[in-house]
């Protein structure tokens, strides 16, 4: 699994998966690259079938925002079948949604609620769920209907916010001339950065980190600001 995590935010929770580069390279690029673009803020899981999938829609028409043309552009790219006869269909696999042409697959994907032995070999995998296990199995109790072969929920399940992080390096925050604290420190996960060389060297390291996490989604602001306020 490569260092870099997705998060979806949802009103249930917070749901984080990682890539699988080495399985589907082509794959787990492609949808990387639209999580840093923001082509998923906006958009929804419109499909959840208890024991099987919790499946993300397409982000050209799923989203109830306004995509930009390099947005459109990149949820249009269609992806080639990538599988490994040893990279299972197991829970919390992250795998690719398609057509029945098996090359057709272009933003949609589904996280395994459960083992599906029979989609092995037939649809790619290229990540797998980090954090949030929980949180798509409480999707599981929500009201559903049928529509032909989908289980769909009855209220949209809104992927209000995403962003992207490096797993081996937490974000530090701090001052000049005083300790380093993790974002995710209360107390024991702190950490101590002594002198002011080597803090400084983490405060860019950090400011870089920061520059591309925020980079795709600062431009998609101003480009939806330009669209929806007059001139």
């Amino acid at each position: 699994m490569s260092d870099e995590r997705a998060v979806f935010q949802t009103p249930w929770g917070d749901i984080h998966f990682g890539f699988y580069p080495d399985v589907a390279p082509v794959t787990a690029q492609h949808i990387f690259k639209l999580v840093a673009m923001g082509a998923y803020t906006g958009n929804h899981i419109f499909r959840v079938d208890k024991g099987f999938v919790a499946q993300v829609q397409d982000v050209v028409g799923g989203r109830n925002l306004a995509m930009d043309a390099l947005q459109k552009a990149e949820g249009d790219k269609a992806v080639p079948l990538e599988v490994r006869a040893d990279v299972k269909h197991t829970e919390g696999v992250v795998s690719m949604g398609r057509y029945d042409d098996p090359n057709s697959g272009k933003s949609s994907f589904s996280f395994l609620l459960g083992a599906a032995p029979h989609l092995d070999m037939k649809y790619t995998i290229f990540g797998k769920v980090t954090q949030g296990m929980e949180v798509l199995h409480k999707l599981e109790g929500l009201e559903t209907i049928k529509q032909g072969i989908f289980v769909m929920p009855k209220e949209r399940v809104a992927i209000h916010s995403t962003y992207w992080y490096l797993a081996s390096k937490p974000l530090t925050l701090g001052m000049l001339g005083f300790p380093a604290i993790t974002a995710s420190a209360a107390g024991s996960g702190s950490t101590v950065h002594a002198g002011n060389g080597s803090y400084c060297s983490q405060l860019q390291d950090d400011m870089d980190h920061l520059r591309s996490r925020f980079n795709w989604q600062a431009e998609e602001l101003q480009r939806v600001r330009a669209k929806c306020l007059p001139s």
